[in-house]
Formats: C-alpha cells, structure tokens, sequence
C-alpha cells in the first residue's frame, strides 16, 4: 500500500515509517520542515510538504495515498485548545477524502482517562461526553467512522525507548530542574507503556487487518508503578527520590500535576487477540535503565 503518515518525522511516526517501508509498503510522509524532508527521503520515504494547518496540502496527501495514519499533533501547550482545534479539523478533511471508499485512517489517541479509579482501561472503554481533555481525535475519528468512513483508533500509552518516554519525558525534566524524584503518596498508582519498536508494528498489524470503527491498545505493560519510575529517574539523574502530598504535588509538576497522582493502566488483551501482536521490546524502567541522563535532560529542557 501507498501509506500517507503526518508526523511522519515524529518520535514515533519515524519508527512507523521504517516499519512501513520494512514490509514493503510506500510511504508518503508529511513533512513542513527543509530538515524533516531530508530524513524522510534519507528513510526511503516520499517527502510530501505541508502542515496539519494547511489542509489543501493534507487532502492531496490522503487522495493520493491508499491509506492514511494519522499521528501529526502540533506540540505547543501555550496554545493547546487551538492546537486541539487544528487536530480536529485535519482528521475532517482526511476522512473526508477517504469517505466511498474502503481506505483505511487511523487516529492516535491516548489510554490515559479512559476508566474510573482502580480500574483497567479496556478496548471496550468509550470517551465520556462530559471527558475535560480539549483533544478529541478520537471522537472525531469515530463519527467518521459512524458516517461509513473505514476509520479505526490507536490509543497510545507512554510510549518509550531510551531517548523519549512519553509523559515520563517530562517528570526526568522536572527531576533535574528541581534537583529530585518524586511521586505522591505511596507512588503505587501506574501507567501503561510500549516500546516504540512494538507501537510501530501494531500500527502496521492494524493498517493490514483493518477494521473500521476499531479502538486498538498499543500496551506493552499493564502498568508501572509511578514509585519505580521515579526511583529509575533518580538513581539515572543521581537525585534524591522523595514523597510529596497531593498539595505539594501541584507546585511540584505543574501541569504534570494531573497525571501524577492518577492510575493510568490499561489493556491489550483485546488487540493481542484481534492482531496476534505480541510486544518484545524492553520494558520502561529497562529503558530508563539504560538511558543516558544529562545528554536527555539538556535535549528535554532546550
């Protein structure tokens, strides 16, 4: 297939693109970059310029493609509900090109919200209409799909390697500003994760055995527990790991404050069965093992 990918040269898109190419597909790769375009031809891929904003760029891109994976996202939190605006507009007009016909699209989403405390978020889960998150790829992404578009999700928990980590990118950030680790209450609340190797794949499963409507689960692990984390976090960075209260946790992480506390685990049980993905890559904490701490948190903080 003639595979259109926006965030083509993203953390993940880029390991999606290889994985794409290794199995023989072509790719045409979104770029809105001189720098994007020349690891995307250097990947073996075909450059397509233009952005998310720019939707003309967007509907060539999906009409000449046989099928689209959607993992663009413009990552500027000072203007995130415009931002979140843009995402929504973009999946529109991809759908819109791909409505008659039986070209697949899938949407990225995320695991995170999804089922209530002490719970294990499923496949089954479903956004509540009343869901605070201003970001609704998914929704929009399964209205298309109502309407007979071959739409299909891909929720992402934090995806890792040992360069990024999702979230956990940010909590190695704020570790290093603030000069320690820390957690809230006890730290045994946890978060799903994947490698990004493994994440890739599943896109591919999902683009060759597609099913419209579907909400796949790129989890690796079930979930981490945030004390572990933190613990990698400050034996890499060489900074005490300590135990904040929920008051102090605010001023701590910031915006991060939200996801800190909470119980982020979620399933593949579902996906596993439907696609015989069968995750190998290493393991959070493995990575964070591994990672080279000062070289990452100067690449996070500039």
């Amino acid at each position: 297939m003639r595979v259109f990918v926006t965030g083509a040269t993203g953390f993940i898109g880029s390991a999606v693109v290889r994985e794409l190419l290794d199995a023989g597909h072509q790719v045409l790769g979104l770029s809105r970059s001189d720098g994007g375009a020349k690891s995307l031809s250097a990947a073996g891929a075909v450059v397509h310029r233009g952005s998310l904003e720019d939707l003309d760029s967007l509907h060539k891109g999906a009409t000449a493609s046989d099928a689209v994976i959607h993992l663009g996202f413009v990552r500027d939190f000072s203007k995130f509900q415009e931002n979140c605006e843009i995402d929504k507009r973009a999946i529109e007009t991809l759908g819109s090109v791909l409505a008659g016909s039986k070209r697949p699209l899938i949407v990225t989403s995320g695991t995170a919200g999804l089922a209530t405390p002490g719970q294990v978020a499923t496949e089954d889960n479903v956004i509540p209409p009343d869901f605070p998150f201003p970001r609704v790829s998914e929704q929009t992404a399964l209205a298309l799909a109502a309407e007979g578009i071959n739409a299909s999700v891909m929720r992402l928990p934090q995806v890792h390697n040992t360069i990024k980590q999702g979230l956990v990118t940010y909590l190695i950030s704020v570790a290093r500003e603030k000069g320690m680790s820390a957690y809230v209450g006890d730290g045994h609340n946890r978060w799903a994760a994947g490698h990004v190797l493994d994440v890739a794949r599943l896109y591919r499963l999902a683009l060759e055995k597609h099913e419209a409507g579907t909400k796949y689960h790129a989890v690796a692990e079930e979930g981490v527990a945030l004390r572990d984390i933190a613990d990698a976090i400050g034996n890499g960075l060489k900074v005490p790991v300590v135990s904040l209260s929920p008051e102090e946790a605010q001023a701590h992480f910031g915006f991060l404050s939200m996801f800190a506390s909470h119980d982020l685990r979620a399933s593949s049980a579902q996906t596993r069965e439907k696609l015989g993905w069968n995750p190998t890559g290493p393991g959070l904490i493995a990575d964070l093992v591994r990672m080279r701490y000062p070289e990452i948190a100067t690449t996070v903080a500039s």
